[in-house]
């Protein structure tokens, strides 16, 4: 392998790694315009804003929903980016040492189980790129809908609690219990729809890559005369494990398709803790 691409790209990949998990929260809050919002009161300050904004009733988030919204798709974008140039360089490393691999027959077995180790988790670190890509994309499409995981909907004392079973309660009517939907309720569910369908839409193109994966490793594995068993076992390997993530990704997609298609239902599970 050309020592130096290898040497630029596992230092590109490590600084990626470290910036995944430590570059998102300064980031997002370097562009809250000096408060004190992060990631370690960002649950409590969601809380707080949720009471505010449900009693106001209002569609438009009140300052501090503003606030705390804005910071958590910020965070988003940061992750989604940092986690989409990671991608892209595991997959360029990955197609490095892979290649690496298949060449390497005369230069001892040790050599090449190094190789096959280091391509297994370049391998793996892709696969955990891409599904960090994908939900921090979803966040960023619906930031709001995302910080509702934040809400600890089994709560049983102070105002917050009060609020929950207020929205539960609005949630089980067809048209609300004051016969009509609540503007805040009636975001959350355009939000919570947003927030599905973006998935939706992320997992069937992710399905289609990995199935046409498959496909081209198994035409390759085919292709492969018999002899050459480290050539078959990774493309059969490939293969087999693309297959297998995309079915993963198929039942994904359902799930979020069917929270897309009816959003009350899905908001009213979530909020009941059955979600």
């Amino acid at each position: 392998m050309p020592g130096r691409t290898l040497a630029v790209l596992v230092a590109l990949a490590t600084a990626l790694l470290v910036a995944l998990f430590l570059a998102p929260g300064p980031l997002a809050a370097s562009g809250s315009g000096g408060d004190s919002l992060d990631e370690g009161n960002l649950a409590e300050s969601f809380r707080e804003a949720f009471v505010e904004y449900w009693n106001a009733g209002n569609r438009d988030f009140s300052p501090d929903m503003r606030r705390v919204v804005d910071y958590w798709l910020r965070y988003h974008v940061v992750k989604a980016v940092v986690a989409a140039t990671l991608l892209i360089v595991l997959v360029a490393l990955g197609v490095l040492v892979w290649r690496a691999f298949l060449r390497a027959g005369d230069l001892g077995a040790g050599h090449g189980a190094a190789l096959a180790s280091a391509g297994v988790l370049v391998t793996l670190l892709a696969l955990f790129a891409s599904v960090t890509m994908a939900a921090n994309i979803q966040g960023a499409v619906a930031p709001f809908a995302s910080l509702l995981s934040m809400l600890p909907t089994g709560a049983t004392e102070g105002e917050l609690a009060v609020t929950l079973d207020r929205v539960r309660q609005q949630l089980t009517s067809p048209s609300g219990a004051a016969g009509r939907t609540p503007p805040p309720l009636d975001v959350m569910i355009d939000d919570f729809a947003r927030y599905h369908v973006a998935m939706a839409v992320l997992g069937a193109i992710v399905a289609v890559v990995l199935i046409g994966s498959s496909v081209v490793s198994g035409k390759r594995f085919a292709r492969t005369e018999s002899s050459d068993r480290r050539r078959r076992r990774v493309f059969g390997a490939f293969g087999v494990l693309s297959a297998l993530v995309s079915l993963v990704v198929i039942v994904v997609v359902v799930a979020n398709t069917g929270n897309a298609t009816d959003p009350r239902s899905g908001l009213s599970a979530f909020f009941e803790g059955g979600w």
